[in-house]
C-alpha cells in the first residue's frame, strides 16, 4: 500500500495527527484506533472535500487491521461514532447545513467503501436510507445544497442501495417524484437535478448519452 499522505488529503491536519493517521494506515494495531476514528469523523464533518475521501482512508485502515491482527476494532469505533452522530442528525441539520451535508456524504462514502464479504454493511443500510429520505423532504428540497448532496449520493451508491432494499428506494423515489411534480418554490436547478435523478434510476441507474448532454450542458450553462 504505497499511497502517499497527499492521496488521502491528510496534510490538512496538524503534524501529530498526520503522524497518527500515517501510522494507522500502515500499522493500525500500534495506535489508539478510537482516537483515529474520532479524528476522521470530526474532520469529515468540517471539511466537505475530506468527507468524500475519508471512505478510502477507513477502508485502508480496516484492511490493514484485518491483515495484521484479524481485528475490527477500528470499524467498531467508526460505526459507534456514526451512530451517535446519526441520533443527533436533526440537531446537526438545524445547527449547520454544511455539517449535515458533510455527514451524509461521509456515511454514504463509508457505505460505498467498507464491505463485509464483498457486500455493503447491513448495519448502514437503514441509516443511509434515513439520511437520503431526510434530504427528500419538502423543506430540504428547497435547499440546493441538500438536493445536490442527495443526487450525488444516489449517483454513487443508488444501485448498491437498491439491491439491499428496493422497497425503501421506491419510497424515496415516490418522495422525489412528488417533490418534483407538486412542490412549489423549487429553484430551477433543484428541478433539473431531481428530473435528472428520476431519469437516471428509470434508465437502470444510467443516463442515455442524449440525456447526459441535455443535463450537463444545462448545468454548465
Amino acid at each position: 500500500m504505497e499511497n502517499s499522505a497527499e492521496d488521502y488529503r491528510i496534510q490538512s491536519f496538524d503534524l501529530d495527527t498526520q503522524m497518527l493517521l500515517k501510522t494507522a494506515l500502515k500499522d493500525p494495531t500500534s495506535v489508539n484506533l478510537e482516537k483515529v476514528s474520532s479524528v476522521i469523523v470530526d474532520q469529515s464533518l468540517k471539511d466537505h472535500v475530506f468527507s468524500k475521501e475519508a471512505g478510502r482512508i477507513c477502508y485502508t485502515i480496516v484492511q490493514a487491521e484485518a491483515k495484521q491482527s484479524n481485528g475490527n476494532v477500528f470499524r467498531r469505533h467508526l460505526l459507534n461514532r456514526l451512530q451517535q452522530e446519526f441520533k443527533d442528525r436533526e440537531d446537526m441539520r438545524a445547527r449547520s447545513l454544511q455539517e449535515w451535508v458533510c455527514y451524509v456524504t461521509f456515511i454514504c462514502n463509508i457505505f460505498d467503501y467498507l464491505k463485509v464479504n464483498n457486500m455493503p454493511m447491513v448495519a448502514l443500510v437503514h441509516p443511509v436510507y434515513d439520511c437520503l429520505m431526510r434530504l427528500g423532504q419538502p423543506d430540504a428540497l428547497m435547499n440546493e445544497e441538500e438536493v445536490d448532496c442527495l443526487v450525488l449520493q444516489l449517483h454513487r451508491i443508488g444501485e448498491q442501495l437498491e439491491k439491499m432494499n428496493s422497497q425503501r428506494m421506491d419510497e424515496l423515489f415516490f418522495l422525489l417524484r412528488d417533490g418534483f411534480l407538486l412542490q412549489e418554490g423549487l429553484s430551477s436547478m433543484a428541478r433539473l437535478l431531481l428530473l435528472e435523478i428520476l431519469e437516471f434510476r428509470a434508465g437502470g441507474w444510467m443516463l442515455s448519452s442524449t440525456a447526459h448532454k441535455y443535463y450537463y450542458s444545462e448545468i454548465a450553462d
